[in-house]
């Protein structure tokens, strides 16, 4: 009997294990046969599907993100509130109980540590590995992350940890938008919207923010262009999760901001000097931030004692500077309102990167998004200052230039100007706003990718390689080496030969290029077809002028060890659409790559993957 392979563990929970009785699982697939049987009988097209579908998910990522602000809640009444109860710690007072600071994070790292241990991909599953999952394998994923990761996140921001809610609230909404997506068999496209919907839900309502939510969505979740058919999408997702936000909390932005003021016109140069300064500061932390998880990784303890380290370090941060704990937005109210002194600000500005550094370095849950708009603020206000003492009747309060300053670093650290542009709008309801932050966003978003390429959310995974904005085109054309795909009969010719001798066997040519070869047999030039358009009627040369002296001698060439990926990056710097493939070892010419051959290779492994699938 043939023995049958072993089969593997699926990335998604299938319905035998949402569902274990056999029973309740026919019924469900009854039930979904039903659904989709109704669907077909009532006609309803494809765009009025997807726009239903996005009501109820946003509904359902508003209420996540309420659950989700009352589990930081309840954890920072259980560990922070009560602490301080029985041990007398005020963040506020300098004696021996701010030493507590040290303890709280500890805590929360030490109640998760059962997660670690049973749910350790879970875990493991941050920020990056969300985006490599929705943009490049399919965007299915499992029901329990929105538990595993909102539990988590919860206890890291509750029990004082340096990190943010956005980051996790936006996998909890996405997670939400994937389960709907595979439950109805959507494919993968459309699940990939629903995915944003959920995305663009879950920030709206943390932000009472609903065109902040859409752009994040677009432009650091999807990394698409904004395609009518999602657009609509996400952005009725994005108003039905407001609509959720403000019957819970009411119609209140989520940071209480005064009225912003353009005292004068030439002020803007000083906001441009704030969006180079912004753009500078991110790309340091996204440095210090690759660094430290880097450091981690390489720490050669149990991964268990990593988060408690991580805490601890936090926690050492937090004993000097207590408003580092958390996600900080009660300081940045302070910073924006200018109720912070200077001194101050511009220590949480090393403090606060260092705090959420070791907090999500070491592996703790958590976002980054709230950390880059105290971190923000913070420059934003100190920079504010020196504006006020160099030209004190010009200028407005460093407020503003806090205010400006979240939205310039938030756009710089993620590489997302439009987010930072219109949540900024909305937070400040004020269009005096849009021309300075506008031109914060946009020139600290330019710096920032002048020292750092990749955002804080996508710098992990180029450091192993993976380039989300290139598609999943390129990434499976990176799988696929040019030595299978190449044309290994190719003709090559010697440079020695005529022009007569090459017409006589070139009336029905396989392929359009000719790689030449020396006597030696090193490759020396290409001829193409094209090259003897001009000279094949003139037969006073045919037999005189060897194809050497026609050739191009200034080949690109590819290595038969190379991905399809680089070739094809390298067919774009030609005009000649087939490249001459050579040895590595001796650099002789072992075979010709067309980019005809190239797109048949992406076609058949799409077609293997589809079945695979």
């Amino acid at each position: 009997m043939k023995q049958q392979p072993p089969r593997r563990a699926p990335l998604w929970p299938t319905p035998l294990v949402l569902i274990h009785d056999l029973h309740l699982l026919r019924r469900f697939v009854r039930l979904r046969r039903s659904v989709l049987a109704l669907l077909s009988r009532l006609r309803i097209s494809e765009s009025t599907l997807m726009a239903v579908l996005a009501v109820g998910i946003g509904l359902l990522a508003g209420l996540c993100n309420y659950a989700f602000r009352s589990c930081i809640d309840f954890f920072r009444w259980l560990i922070i509130d009560n602490g301080a109860r029985l041990t007398g710690y005020s963040p506020d007072t300098w004696d021996a109980s701010r030493l507590w600071a040290l303890a709280f994070p500890v805590i929360g790292a030490t109640i998760m540590l059962p997660l670690f241990i049973w749910y350790r991909e879970d875990m493991a599953f941050g920020f990056p590995r969300f985006l490599e999952r929705v943009n490049l394998r399919g965007g299915r994923l499992p029901l329990r992350l929105m538990f595993t990761r909102g539990i988590s996140s919860a206890l890291t921001i509750g029990s004082g940890g340096s990190a943010g809610q956005e980051g996790p609230i936006a996998q909890i909404g996405g997670t939400a938008g994937s389960v709907v997506g595979h439950l109805l068999g959507m494919p993968e496209e459309r699940l990939k919207v629903l995915i944003g919907c959920g995305v663009s839900g879950g920030v709206a309502a943390t932000f009472n923010a609903p065109l902040a939510g859409v752009f994040f969505a677009h432009e650091i979740v999807l990394l698409s262009s904004f395609e009518l058919s999602s657009f609509t999408s996400i952005v009725i997702s994005s108003g039905m999760a407001t609509v959720v936000s403000r019957a819970m909390y009411g119609d209140i932005p989520a940071f209480d901001v005064p009225a912003y003021q353009l005292v004068h016109p030439l002020e803007l140069v000083l906001y441009a000097l704030l969006g180079i300064v912004c753009g500078c500061v991110a790309a340091l932390f996204i440095t210090g931030y690759g660094k430290t998880r880097e450091f981690f990784e390489q720490l050669r303890v149990n991964p268990l004692w990593k988060p408690l380290l991580g805490g601890f370090l936090a926690g050492c941060v937090g004993v000097l500077l207590p408003q580092v704990q958390g996600n900080g937005y009660g300081f940045i109210e302070k910073a924006v309102g200018n109720d912070v002194g200077w001194l101050l600000v511009t220590l949480l500005i090393v403090g606060k990167m260092a705090a959420t550094c070791v907090t999500i370095g070491s592996g703790l849950p958590g976002g980054t998004f709230a950390p880059s708009l105290f971190i923000g603020s913070v420059t934003g206000m100190s920079f504010g200052f020196l504006a006020n003492l160099l030209f004190p009747l010009h200028t407005a309060t460093p407020g503003a230039y806090a205010l400006v300053g979240m939205g310039a670093f938030l756009a710089s650290v993620t590489h997302a100007p439009m987010t930072g542009i219109f949540l900024l709008f909305e937070m400040t309801g004020s269009y005096k706003v849009i021309i300075p932050i506008m031109l914060a966003c946009s020139i600290g978003t330019a710096v920032a990718r002048h020292f750092r390429k990749d955002g804080i959310d996508t710098a992990d995974l180029a450091a192993r390689g993976i380039d989300l904005r290139t598609g999943r085109e390129e990434t499976i054309l990176e799988k696929i080496q040019v030595r299978g795909v190449m044309m290994h009969d190719a003709e090559v010719l010697p440079e020695s030969m005529t022009i007569r001798e090459f017409l006589e066997r070139a009336h029905t040519p396989r392929q359009h290029t000719f790689p030449l070869v020396d006597a030696g047999g090193g490759l020396a030039g290409v001829v193409t077809i094209h090259d003897f358009l001009g000279v094949a009627f003139e037969p006073d040369i045919l037999d005189k002028v060897p194809l050497g002296e026609m050739a191009t001698d200034d080949v690109i060439t590819v290595q038969g060890d190379e991905s399809l990926a680089a070739a094809l990056r390298k067919m774009d710097l030609t005009p000649i659409e087939e490249l001459p493939v050579v040895d590595s070892g001796n650099g002789k010419v072992i075979g010709i790559l067309s980019r005809r051959e190239v797109i048949a290779a992406y076609n058949r492994a799409i077609v293997e993957r589809t079945f695979r699938a």
